[in-house]
């Protein structure tokens, strides 16, 4: 959750940033609109007012399609976000059901969770304030129970389940016609 002051900071500055934009451009077309209003038609020719014109003409598309894009990009990040967070919650809920498969202890449990996130037997022992051979016998206990041999065959169970079975079901799902 560390990320979401960064994230409303990076909001807040992207928003200054339109806006800021955007009085520059309405300034830029006022100026150009007054300046029309003086020369009248022949204004569309003046070698001064012409780029002022299509300057500001670029400016207001280039704000159209900035705005355009960035819904998209916070449309996509969202999507993201959330397949993320269903990602997460099937891993966690796979996990839970190993842990009850294998009758993990609490502590098995710390350990398995710290082992499926790659970290090393000194870490977790840190993590966890005991001896690196406490941390050996929680794993091979977890080992035994699981039916694995180590480590890698540890993390190979989960991952191959994750794989086995799409994490999001398809919108059309419960409409298949039968």
């Amino acid at each position: 959750m560390d990320q979401q002051p960064d994230k409303k900071k990076q909001n807040i500055v992207l928003l200054v940033l339109i806006l800021f934009q955007l009085i520059s451009t309405v300034i830029i077309a006022r100026d150009t609109i007054r300046d029309l209003g003086i020369l009248g038609i022949a204004g569309f020719t003046d070698s001064h007012l012409l780029p002022e014109i299509l300057a500001t003409v670029g400016l207001i598309i280039g704000i159209g399609i900035g705005l355009i894009y960035l819904t998209h990009l916070l449309r996509r990040q969202a999507r993201f976000e959330r397949g993320i967070g269903v990602a997460a919650g099937a891993l966690n809920d796979l996990m839970e059901g190993y842990y009850a498969a294998w009758k993990l202890t609490v502590a098995e449990q710390d350990v398995a969770t710290f082992t499926f996130k790659g970290y090393s037997i000194s870490e977790i022992a840190g993590f966890r304030g005991s001896r690196e051979g406490t941390i050996k016998a929680h794993l091979n206990a977890i080992y035994r129970k699981a039916g694995v041999s180590g480590r890698a065959a540890l993390v190979s169970l989960l991952i191959e389940d994750l794989m086995s079975q799409p994490l999001i079901q398809p919108k059309f799902a419960g409409t298949a016609a039968g």
